[in-house]
């Protein structure tokens, strides 16, 4: 980016006649002069965009700059040489939009099952991401996600063309003005590649003046992610070869928003072949107003109990073998704890029985049980690990969730599966003080399980969880049990060459001969997060090793500092460690934090310096644990 804009640069200060005073100090000295000084400025350069390029607020700065700071805009067809006018670099924007299929986009922003371990999710239930949440909402709320499409697990199908979606004249005060009030316009894209609706995915052109542009489309190689805006709420997502997808574009709360996305079957006859453009506009309106009936979406339920949830919490509720782990050591513990358990289970299904008679027998399930076991979860986020629990015998579980939105979506679970009321209660509720969590069930009560959150989604360890731990080892029961009971860091060496330029300024190169690196990784930070190991572009050095142990059930198995030797089996340099997690439920139920479907992503110790390596070397990894941080440092 800093290239092109030295070359806009360098043609405005030629055609404004500064080009030789701006090579000297003499020169910017008077520049500087100038400006403090004169009212109005020549030029503007601003890089106030993000991925959707609206959302850092540059119209706002635009407008204001315009009205106070800058000369007048040049008249059309006049040089900028026979007079003093005022100027915007970039000058101007094209955004660009295309459907896509996009497995990994679907898992964070769709439930995409109707049972998870057992526990049917009622019709009554209807999830949706934030960006998904916004797009009905007057609050100012950013309406997409960002990614990284090159980067991204799995990659994706490009169901549409690439569709200008529109363009903004930063050199026209009035165009800025008009954006905020512009009405909704409809846009229409035809499929040209049969598949799943998973999101339209919006990039734009910057064109910095006449002869520069600068592309942060998913097919260049550069620092920028992609605008997402994920589909919710359609009955059907699948779409062929033929059909179209329609939207609503607006630019309000000075956001580009993209709404209303829905695909129109070929066979309901729209034509457009005979199209000069691609951006349905004009009687197109008409069509997509009448179309609104035919979209049945979950929206329209009016009884449905809405459930926002982070991307995060969806992908975890996707997460199958997460709670398949989870019920099958929780049903080890309690039927441990309870032999007379698995004749009490809870058989909620409801199938090949009537429901009234299951109904009764639940309802006396918790009076035949005079002793019940007692599960705490005080995972972060969402969580159906409690429900789950209570399917398996004589439990009275308790959730931590905090949300009174995601209490009331947990209660409406527990009816559809048929649960007493005592079956599931929130821990919060009977807290005096909410800062203590961790505490006995009753005065006389102790737990039989509680789940901790261990692992951060972004790949680090939680904060403060081994005293979490410690405190909870005093609360079990004899036989109970922390889930999860120990975690083993895994690692290796790999280089990286993406993961060094995006941690720290290399040379002076990449900035236009400025030595701004000694200023500027000053603040670079040790650890990179929310990496996705499966597609990061990277040469693995070594196997991966076992780094350390994390033991919430023995604590004098725990290490604060551990050695690690770890041989090279590839040469190259050294430029960093990832590292993630096998989380053990138990001996014979574990989680890998790096698998497909893992809802956590992986982090990094990238090193200050590359270190040359050659196969058959070894080195040292001294891994240090303490507060929940992990630093890791290499030597031959």
């Amino acid at each position: 980016m800093d290239s092109g804009i030295e070359c806009a640069l360098s043609k405005f200060a030629d055609d404004t006649k500064l080009c030789g005073s701006v090579d000297t100090l003499e020169g910017k000295n008077a520049i500087q002069r100038d400006l403090d000084t004169l009212v109005r400025v020549s030029l503007v350069v601003t890089e106030t965009v993000d991925a959707g390029l609206f959302g850092e607020g540059i119209v706002e700065s635009l407008i204001h700059a315009w009205e106070h700071l800058l000369l007048q805009p040049k008249p059309k067809n006049q040089d900028f040489s026979t007079g003093n006018y005022g100027r915007v670099i970039p000058a101007s924007a094209t955004i660009f939009g295309m459907a896509i299929e996009c497995k990994e986009i679907r898992r964070h922003h769709r439930v995409g099952m109707q049972e998870i371990a057992g526990v049917h999710l009622s019709n009554s239930v209807q999830f949706f991401s934030p960006t998904c949440a916004s797009a009905g909402s007057e609050e100012t709320v950013e309406p997409y996600t960002t990614e990284k499409l090159s980067r991204i697990p799995g990659g994706y199908i490009p169901l549409t063309e690439p569709c200008r979606v529109m363009t903004v004249d930063f050199n026209n005060l009035q165009e800025l003005k008009s954006l905020a009030a512009r009405k909704p316009w409809k846009l229409s894209l035809p499929v040209i590649e049969g598949g799943i609706l998973d999101a339209v995915v919006v990039w734009f052109v910057l064109q910095l003046d006449d002869e520069h542009a600068l592309s942060t489309s998913p097919s260049e190689e550069t620092c920028w992610e992609q605008a997402v805006y994920p589909v919710q709420g359609l009955p059907d997502y699948s779409v062929k070869t033929g059909d179209t997808v329609l939207m609503e574009v607006c630019c309000q709360d000075c956001y580009l928003k993209i709404q209303k996305i829905s695909s129109l079957p070929s066979k309901c006859g729209m034509d457009i072949s005979e199209r000069d453009d691609t951006l349905g506009l004009g009687n197109e309106a008409e069509l997509c107003d009448a179309l609104a009936g035919l979209q049945t979406t979950s929206k329209q339920d009016g009884n449905a109990q809405v459930c926002v949830l982070e991307s995060t919490e969806i992908a975890l509720l996707n997460n199958v073998l997460y709670h398949k782990c989870f019920k099958a050591a929780m049903d080890k513990v309690l039927s441990a704890l309870n032999p007379s358990k698995d004749s009490q289970s809870m058989d909620v299904d409801g199938h090949d029985s009537g429901m009234n008679l299951q109904e009764n027998q639940n309802k006396s399930f918790l009076d035949a049980a005079p002793d019940p076991l007692y599960v705490l979860d005080v995972s972060e986020g969402f969580s159906i690990l409690p429900i789950i629990a209570g399917k398996l015998g004589p439990v009275r579980a308790y959730s931590s969730v905090e949300k009174e939105q995601h209490q009331a979506a947990l209660n409406v679970i527990s009816e559809a599966n048929h649960f007493p009321k005592e079956t599931l209660e929130f821990w919060l509720s009977h807290l005096e003080d909410e800062s203590v969590v961790l505490q006995r069930p009753k005065s006389d009560k102790l737990w039989s399980i509680i789940i901790l959150d261990v692992i951060e989604t972004s790949g680090l360890i939680q904060q403060e969880v081994m005293e979490k731990a410690a405190i909870s080892r005093c609360l079990l029961h004899s036989g109970g049990k922390i889930f999860p009971q120990y975690v083993l860091v895994y690692g290796m060496l790999v280089e990286s060459e993406s993961l060094l330029l995006e941690s720290a300024v290399q040379g002076t190169e990449p900035t236009l001969g400025f030595n701004i690196a000694p200023f500027i990784n000053q603040f670079k930070v040790p650890v990179r997060v929310y990496l996705d190991l499966s597609t990061l572009p990277c040469v693995p050095l070594s196997k991966p090793a076992e780094l350390l142990r994390l033991d919430l059930m023995n604590p004098l198995l725990n290490s604060s500092s551990r050695e690690v030797k770890v041989e090279i089996c590839k040469s190259g340099q050294v430029t960093a460690i990832p590292f993630w997690y096998h989380i053990y439920l138990d001996e014979d139920h574990s989680l890998n934090t790096s698998d497909e479907s893992s809802h956590w992503k992986q982090a990094a110790v990238v090193l200050d310096e590359p270190l040359q390596v050659q196969v058959g070397d070894e080195l040292v990894l001294d891994v240090q644990h303490h507060k929940s941080n992990i630093c890791i440092t290499i030597r031959r």
